[in-house]
């Protein structure tokens, strides 16, 4: 695979045609400009750069890198021919807590072989179509306790679990923000369960007057998880990747 082809190959996971150009993403830097025929190879996935990050690359033998915050990678010490790749929001989006069907496979969500899912909430901006940030779908198999041990399985622990007042959530509502709108939204169509990345304690009176319950999960966690699945997806296309080992 050369690098234009796997340009395109991440914008069709990220569906960047959904977003203005600033927020699409892409190419972040090439050493050599203009040189559409990279090898891609060997690709190394971070969530950002680290003192180390030189050095590993030139150890694994990496020819391209995707960093989901690049903001602070020093490109001079990049080793030559590196291609630096990033999408920051497009992986936000499709790859954490929102509306992301590979996760809603992982939690396996009622609906086998696909899970029947619907949008909860939208990012609009004029121009462009409305973006989903959650999903909705059936999730009666498992009691709270049981959802605790599935996210921890999922995503390797959690920040808050509060059981809501369903024994069973009927629905579950895993969604990339939390206000008052959302929670009272999600219970209306009958979710019991409510999970996203950070609680906001700005929603509290919404979770306790609707009874749902809630786990957040962290946003550290969920960005994890987003990377471990993209590995999956390009390991697909028979290149080999290479992760920073957990501290």
């Amino acid at each position: 695979m050369i690098l234009t082809e796997f340009v395109q190959f991440l914008a069709e996971i990220f569906n960047t045609s959904l977003y203005p150009p600033a927020e699409q993403g892409g190419l972040f830097h090439q050493s050599t400009p203009g040189q559409s025929g990279h090898p891609v190879q060997r690709v190394g996935l971070a969530l950002e750069p680290w003192p180390g990050l030189p050095q590993w690359l030139v150890t694994h033998r990496i020819d391209t890198l995707w960093l989901h915050r690049p903001w602070r990678l020093d490109l001079s010490f990049l080793p030559p021919n590196t291609a630096v790749l990033y999408h920051h929001l497009p992986f936000d989006e499709h790859l954490t807590l929102g509306y992301n069907r590979w996760l809603a496979e992982a939690l396996n969500l009622a609906g086998k072989p696909k899970p029947r899912l619907e949008v909860i909430g939208y990012k609009q901006m004029p121009g462009y179509p409305d973006r989903p940030i959650g999903m909705l779908g059936p999730a009666s198999e498992l009691d709270f306790r049981g959802w605790c041990h599935r996210v921890v399985v999922q995503f390797g622990g959690y920040e808050e679990a509060l059981p809501g007042t369903q024994t069973r959530p009927g629905h579950l509502a895993v969604v990339g923000a939390m206000n008052t709108e959302l929670i009272r939204e999600a219970s209306a169509r009958g979710a019991g369960l409510y999970l996203t990345g950070q609680y906001r304690k700005s929603a509290q009176k919404a979770v306790e007057e609707t009874g749902i319950g809630v786990i957040a999960i962290g946003h550290r966690r969920s960005e994890e998880w987003g990377l471990r699945k993209l590995a999956q997806l390009v390991a697909n296309r028979n290149v080999a990747i290479v992760m920073p080992t957990p501290e």
